[in-house]
Order: C-alpha cells, then sequence, then structure tokens
C-alpha cells in the first residue's frame, strides 16, 4: 500500500497531466493532419492519390530541393562567418566586445520577413543602394530576389545563432591544450584547423542543425523575397491558405512529408553529435590575447563589418519609420515625423496590445510547463516521462507553419471551437517554443545536488513546497535565460500565427506582413521598428539581471 502511494503522488498526477495536454494539443492535431493527407475533396475513401501527386510532379518536388538547397548553403556560409568569429572573439581581445555581442544578438532575434523585407528596401529594383550605385557608375547591381536574396537575408540573421553555440563550445576549451599544441609547433591556422575545430565539433554540429532546421522551416523569407524561388514551407502556406486556390487535403499531405524530413535530419544530427560525444572541463579558460596593430585591423575589420553588414536592414528600417509619406502612404516624400507611427497605430495599433498579451500568457505557460517537465526528466525518471521529453521536443523539428495548419484544423468546429482565438495563438507559441527553456532548465536542475530537495523534504517539507520554494530558485539561470529567447521568438513568430490569426487576434509580425502586402512602406517600417525596439527591450532586461552574463547556447 505504501510503495503504492509512493508511486502514485503529486508528480505522478502532474505527468499524467502534462501528457493529456500534449495529447489533445499535439498528438492529436498531428495525427488529424495525417489522417486528412489520405482523403481528398468529396471523396470518403482512403487513397496516396496527394502523395501521388506530390512526387509525380516536378512543380512540387522542386520545393523540397530549393528548401533543402538553400537550408544547406545558408548552413554552410553560416559556419564559414561564425567559425572564425567566435574563435576571435574568444582568443583575443576585441574592442567593444560586450556591444558587439548585443549587436550579433539583436541580429538572431528580428523576425525573419522583416529582415528580407528590408534588404529588398536596400537592394531590390527600387533599392537606395542599386539606386544610388546605378546613379553613380551607370551598373545594375544583380538582383537580389530569388536564391541568391534568400542566402543573404538568412544568412545574415542566422550566423549569429551558429556563433552563440560555437562560442559557447569554445568556452569549455582548456586554455592548456592549446599552450601544449603551441609547444609542440602548431599554432595559428593549423592549430585551428587540427585542435580547435575538433574540440568544439559537437557544438559546431548543433549549430549546423539549429541553422539548417530554421532555414527549412523559414517561411517568410522566401515568401518575401523568394519570386518564384519555391520552398517548402511557401508551399504548404499557398495550398493552405493561398490567393488561387485552397486544397487542405494536399497540404496535410505536404505538411506530413515535412515532418518526415525535419525528423530525419534531426535524427542524422544525433547520430553525427554521438560520434563526436566528449567532455571537457575547463579549469584554465581560453585567456584573451592582445593583438599587433596589423592583425587588430583585420581581425576588427572581419567582426564589426560582419555585423555592421547584418544590423543594415534594421538600421535602415528604422530611418524610414521617420520619413513623411504620401497620403497614400504608398511612396516616400522629403521630411521627417512620427506619421507614419500615427497611421500604423490606426490601422494595425490592436497588435501591439495583442503581441503583448498573447506573449505574456504564452511566456508564463512555457515557463511553468518547462521546469515542470525538467524536474520531471531530471528527478522523475520513468517510462511517462520519458515520452515527455520526447514530444515536447517534436515541434522543435517541425515547421511553424505545419504547426498552424494541425492546430486550425482540428479545433475549427465542435466540440472545441478554437480558430483566431488568443487561445489558440497560445497553444501554437507555447507548444513550439517551449523544448529551448526545457533544454537550459535540464542543463542547469542537473547541475543541482538532489540531497538539498530530500534535506529539505525529510524537515517536513512537502514536495510541490520544496520545489517551488528551494530548487526553481536555484534553476532560476537557466529559466531565465530560455525564458528570454523563448519571449523574443515569440513576439517576432509569423509562420504559425499567420495560419491562426483572426482580425481581433493580428499580432505585430502579421500586421508588418499586412501593411508590406499593401504597399505601405513607411507603416510597415515603423510597426517592424517598434517589434525591433521591444526585442532589444528584452535583451537588456536581461543584460541588466544577469550582470555580466553573455547569452551562450
Amino acid at each position: 500500500m505504501n510503495s503504492a502511494k509512493k508511486r502514485f503522488d503529486v508528480w505522478t498526477l502532474i505527468s499524467i497531466g502534462i501528457m493529456l495536454m500534449y495529447i489533445l494539443f499535439l498528438i492529436y492535431p498531428l495525427f488529424t493532419i495525417l489522417k486528412n493527407s489520405f482523403y481528398v475533396s468529396g471523396d470518403s475513401s482512403v487513397t496516396m492519390e496527394n502523395y501521388a501527386k506530390f512526387f509525380s510532379n516536378s512543380y512540387y518536388t522542386d520545393s523540397i530541393w530549393n528548401s533543402f538547397k538553400v537550408s544547406f548553403v545558408t548552413m554552410i556560409l553560416s559556419l564559414v562567418i561564425a567559425i572564425p568569429m567566435a574563435y576571435l572573439f574568444t582568443l583575443y581581445k576585441i574592442r567593444g566586445s560586450r556591444f558587439v555581442q548585443i549587436l550579433i544578438v539583436m541580429c538572431m532575434i528580428s523576425a525573419p520577413f522583416i529582415g528580407a523585407y528590408s534588404w529588398i528596401l536596400l537592394l531590390g529594383r527600387n533599392g537606395v543602394i542599386t539606386q544610388f550605385v546605378k546613379s553613380l557608375t551607370g551598373i545594375t547591381l544583380p538582383k537580389i530576389y530569388g536564391f541568391g536574396g534568400i542566402l543573404l537575408a538568412m544568412t545574415t540573421r542566422l550566423f549569429p545563432l551558429a556563433f552563440l553555440y560555437i562560442q559557447g563550445g569554445l568556452k569549455n576549451v582548456d586554455n592548456s591544450l592549446l599552450e601544449a599544441s603551441a609547444n609542440m609547433g602548431c599554432s595559428g591556422v593549423k592549430r585551428f584547423f587540427k585542435v580547435v575545430i575538433p574540440l568544439v565539433m559537437p557544438s559546431i554540429l548543433a549549430a549546423a542543425l539549429m541553422v539548417f532546421m530554421r532555414a527549412f522551416a523559414d517561411f517568410g523569407t522566401p515568401l518575401m523575397i523568394g519570386e518564384g524561388y519555391r520552398t517548402f514551407p511557401v508551399e504548404i502556406y499557398n495550398q493552405f491558405v493561398g490567393e488561387t486556390g485552397t486544397n487542405h487535403n494536399f497540404a496535410s499531405a505536404i505538411a506530413v512529408i515535412a515532418i518526415v524530413i525535419t525528423a530525419l535530419i534531426f535524427l542524422i544530427q544525433k547520430i553525427a553529435t554521438s560520434k563526436f560525444q566528449f567532455t571537457m572541463n575547463s579549469l584554465h579558460p581560453i585567456e584573451k590575447q592582445k593583438m599587433g596593430p596589423l592583425k587588430s585591423f583585420f581581425v576588427h575589420f572581419f567582426i564589426y563589418g560582419m555585423v555592421i553588414i547584418s544590423m543594415l536592414p534594421q538600421i535602415y528600417l528604422a530611418y524610414l519609420s521617420f520619413r513623411n509619406t504620401t497620403p497614400s502612404g504608398q511612396s516616400f516624400t522629403t521630411g521627417y515625423s512620427l506619421d507614419s507611427y500615427i497611421k500604423a497605430y490606426k490601422r494595425v495599433g490592436r497588435s501591439i496590445g495583442n503581441t503583448l498579451k498573447i506573449g505574456i500568457i504564452a511566456l508564463i505557460v512555457v515557463v511553468l510547463l518547462a521546469i515542470l517537465i525538467a524536474y520531471l526528466v531530471v528527478r522523475r525518471k520513468n517510462t511517462l516521462n520519458n515520452i515527455i521529453d520526447v514530444t515536447s521536443m517534436i515541434p522543435f523539428v517541425i515547421p511553424g507553419s505545419v504547426v498552424g495548419i494541425a492546430l486550425v484544423t482540428s479545433f475549427n468546429q465542435k466540440p472545441l471551437v478554437l480558430t483566431a482565438t488568443i487561445a489558440i495563438m497560445v497553444i501554437a507559441m507555447t507548444i513550439r517554443r517551449v523544448p529551448s527553456t526545457i533544454r537550459s532548465s535540464i542543463a542547469v536542475l542537473q547541475q543541482i545536488p538532489i540531497t538539498i530537495e530530500e534535506a529539505a523534504i525529510s524537515l517536513g517539507t512537502s514536495k510541490l513546497k520544496t520545489f517551488f520554494r528551494i530548487t526553481v530558485p536555484m534553476m532560476a539561470s537557466g529559466i531565465f535565460a530560455g525564458a528570454i529567447l523563448s519571449w523574443v521568438s515569440i513576439i517576432t513568430e509569423l509562420s504559425s500565427s499567420i495560419m491562426l490569426y483572426g482580425s481581433k487576434t493580428i499580432t505585430m509580425t502579421v500586421g508588418v506582413y499586412t501593411l508590406v502586402s499593401r504597399g505601405t512602406d513607411g507603416q510597415a517600417a515603423a510597426v517592424a521598428t517598434a517589434l525591433m525596439v521591444l526585442s532589444g527591450l528584452s535583451l537588456a532586461v536581461f543584460y541588466s539581471f544577469s550582470g555580466d552574463k553573455e547569452i551562450s547556447m
């Protein structure tokens, strides 16, 4: 009787509750799109017609190849930039290093499609740089639309993510290893490739996966700048809410194919990472060295140059937001004012309140779920909690557009109608963003001795009280870091929001997309700048509460 009681306690009820939540809001919606993929409109018989249609038509299969190609090249370019940058950042004293890292993170946290939109304003057919070069030299710059433009927008936004992962790995490298290699005649570029790269290979592989998955799932960038270069997420969107007609069953089939592909990529990365798995204890962290004048010039030129190029779109957007526009808002005129902000507020002002409301509610749920799941995975290991751990990571490898389709097709009729409500937006944001906060919470919890909790319980404190009064405060650093990054991801989310929003639940990212679609660039720039400021303030909060701590992965 006592053993049964011990097995079935409050944590068992929490496990069952979380599992039921995932069954209702993740497993059931994914099963719904799987089921829908085997039917065609007006026919109740099970068929493989949707899959046959996809794989027999190069129009659709090309979208897979396009997504793979742009994701792979983005991954390579991001690593080519991020690896040497992280190495130089760790090895040498960089002037204004704290400020530079803040800018690097700012590049990463901007909404994907906003970056693409900014590059169009800079290098598009009528872009300011395009027109300037043409008037000065008579040379017409290569077009930014299509594959090249997508690469530029994605790489300048995603290399900072790879930088943070690799920099985190370099922090664990013991300086004595570098000194030993130097004593053996291995230094400079040779040491970089022979010693440093193998030591941080797990971090490089993790960074490669994150960049590839983000690029593969990116919906806004190819939609905005692709101009005929069709990728997987855009094709799903077109089939589900396309202007020329919709085919929800076919969209479901494409979504299932996307899930299978991303899951395979994730498994391949996990296998590759296991080949390089090892642990390092950095008793003597790498000491930053001073550089000679020539080396210092080239190192600073490389680092500051990449950061400036990546920040240029956001800087130009902020500038445009203060430019005067014509009464219709379709073009800019001379002078500066807050007119674009006023007009944008009148049109999509509701989106600001919605973004904050949805974001705050989602963040609270994300943090609560993350700390509970982290505790279950680390302290209460059993079959059910292992299943919860694996299930919670599923949204990590699924494009946001697929999550959006799954939810809207599952909850658009009785008994549970959630379409176009704040509830369904919160659910989508939560299940998409909770995995990263779970991982950061688990990493911190694993370092906390269980004896502290056992001591509190032995003194008569209940298990839940011990958890919330003792364990959670000790997990605060990991929770806070994951929560800030989740918050920024939530407020800049587009791919699932655009599938789920209604007139009363429009968010700032959807508002920017709507204004861009109408050709009101000034107002779009105003909302995009407001979103950038909100993201920047979130980052400032992180730094103010974490002291000298840096964001790393």
